[in-house]
C-alpha cells in the first residue's frame, strides 16, 4: 500500500471517529424540545406542580423509587437503579424491557438524536 493511501485511509479513519463521537454527545437545547414534546405531559422540571410522574429535575444519580412523595409501582421502588448515562439510556429506549413491571406508559425513544438530547437536557437539570 502505497504512503498517500495510508495517509488518506488514516484520515478518514479520523474523520468517522470523529463523527460517531459527536454524534454521541447530544445538545441540550434539542433535549429541552424533545422533552417538552415527549415527556413533560407527565413530568415536570420547572415548576412544583404535580404530575402523574415523578419530578425529574436531579433526577441524574438519584436512585429509582425515591422521588419523595411520587407513589411508584412496585418494580420501580425495588429496581435500585440509579440513573447515570447508561440506565436512562437502557430505560427510554425501551421502559418496560429495562424495569419490566414499572407503570410508565411509554414505549421509548425512537427517533435518531432524541435520546442523546434528552440525556445532555436532563444531565443539565442536576444541580
Amino acid at each position: 500500500m502505497s504512503f498517500s493511501r495510508i495517509v488518506l485511509l488514516s484520515v478518514a479513519l479520523c474523520m468517522l471517529s470523529f463523527t460517531a463521537t459527536e454524534a454521541e454527545i447530544g445538545n441540550a437545547e434539542e433535549g429541552k424540545a424533545v422533552f417538552r414534546s415527549r415527556c413533560s405531559d407527565c413530568h415536570e422540571v420547572e415548576t412544583d406542580k404535580r404530575k402523574i410522574g415523578p419530578d425529574l429535575r436531579g433526577v441524574w444519580g438519584r436512585t429509582s423509587g425515591t422521588f419523595e412523595g411520587f407513589v411508584y409501582s412496585e418494580a420501580m421502588a425495588n429496581a435500585g437503579v440509579v440513573w447515570d448515562e447508561a440506565n436512562l439510556s437502557n430505560y427510554l429506549l425501551n421502559p418496560r424491557k429495562f424495569i419490566p413491571q414499572n407503570k410508565m406508559a411509554f414505549n421509548g425513544l425512537k427517533r435518531p438524536g432524541e435520546l442523546e438530547d434528552l440525556l445532555e437536557y436532563l444531565k443539565s437539570l442536576t444541580p
